[in-house]
């Protein structure tokens, strides 16, 4: 045959899929109104792994597994198109309003001139922030009543992930419910008289100094985790040690008293950290638009293909995702995703419902409000 003929061919076959595939469709639309009536379940793992065992076994040789992936994801546009209409014909569901502008208890982690505080006042305006040495003190305020709202950083556009905030967000029970950014203009600061040349040590938030590993690399200055930009900047305007500085915001430096040696020595200029805001109950604004989920899945091949399938399926925007470890002695992970839409959404609704029900864990986190 040539070439042309070949392809005339695989367009005449093409033709034939296509129209098995809707009328398989819309028996599956059949099979969605008989599960409803019975009270039956939409995901039944032992029938699909049935079928999906079945095509494996029947391909030819070859060819198995290419099958029962094409069978896996015609499963899955299946499990979506039941899922939507039982969904649609549910009740929509009724969500609490964010009440940030009526919140009297609001808490961050660190002290007066800490970028959280700057996070917490633009959450915040005008209201007085309580502090809290630690950001697990910050989780355990908020899931015990303490706090009405907790403001934690999870992301810097330079460094990226705030891993002491993420790996607590598996440990505690809240809700995210707004986000904002700040711009983070890092200087170094010591006491007055100092000089930059006998500066030996510089302390400071591992964040903060990943995010300024280039001047402190080009100066062979040695660096100090400490537990916030702000404490660390307390620390030294108390030590009488002039020998030693701080990275810190510049508001910080001058609350402390401290003088400013270099301004603006972060890596990359500007310089963002994400901020999110977090509270006990599911609160969802109705201009809400990132929710955020954490997840595990089955250690098996294509099982996370099938989960980013989902996505694709239901046309949703992944923002972000990315993988800690579950800290179990396991190797095994947690995904925690990003992605765009509104939990009063009957579609995202369906699409929760399908995404839960192909995961070994799933937590939903939050439904933001994204705050400019």
């Amino acid at each position: 045959m040539e070439l042309q003929e070949i392809r005339n061919e695989i367009d005449r076959l093409d033709k034939q899929i296509q129209s098995l595939f809707e009328e398989r469709m819309l028996l599956c639309q059949d099979v969605a109104r008989y599960k409803k009536t019975h009270n039956m379940p939409v995901f039944q793992a032992g029938r699909e792994q049935q079928i999906l065992d079945r095509v494996e076994q029947n391909a030819k040789e070859g060819l198995g597994l290419a099958s029962r992936t094409m069978f896996a994801n015609m499963m899955s546009i299946s499990s979506q198109l039941q899922q939507k209409m039982l969904v649609a014909a549910e009740d929509a569901p009724s969500f609490k309003t964010p009440r940030m502008k009526e919140a009297v208890r609001v808490g961050c982690q660190g002290t007066v001139g800490a970028n959280s505080e700057t996070a917490a006042q633009a959450f915040f305006p005008e209201r007085h922030i309580q502090f809290y040495p630690t950001f697990e003190q910050v989780f355990e305020a908020v899931e015990s009543g303490e706090l009405e709202y907790g403001v934690l950083p999870i992301y810097n556009s330079t460094s990226g992930t705030v891993t002491q905030t993420v790996d607590l967000m598996g440990k505690y029970s809240f809700f995210i419910t707004a986000m904002n950014q700040v711009e983070v203009m890092h200087c170094l600061a010591a006491l007055p008289d100092a000089k930059m040349e006998n500066i030996t040590e510089v302390y400071s938030h591992p964040q903060a100094l990943s995010q300024c590993s280039d001047f402190l690399d080009a100066r062979s200055l040695h660096s100090h985790d400490y537990s916030n930009t702000a404490t660390a900047a307390k620390m030294v305007a108390e030590s009488g040690d002039k020998t030693i500085a701080a990275i810190c915001s510049e508001d910080c430096a001058k609350h402390n008293r401290l003088q400013i040696l270099a301004s603006r020595i972060s890596n990359v200029v500007p310089n963002f950290t994400q901020f999110i805001c977090i509270t006990k109950d599911m609160q969802v604004a109705e201009n809400a638009s990132v929710i955020s989920v954490m997840l595990s899945i089955s250690n098996e091949p294509g099982s996370l293909s099938r989960i980013l399938n989902k996505f694709f399926l239901y046309g949703l925007d992944m923002t972000k995702i990315e993988s800690r470890p579950i800290r179990d002695g396991s190797f095994d992970v947690v995904f925690h995703i990003d992605f765009k839409g509104n939990l009063r959404d009957r579609s995202i609704a369906a699409f929760l419902n399908d995404l839960c029900k192909s995961c070994r864990d799933f937590k939903l986190l939050g439904n933001a409000v994204v705050m400019v």
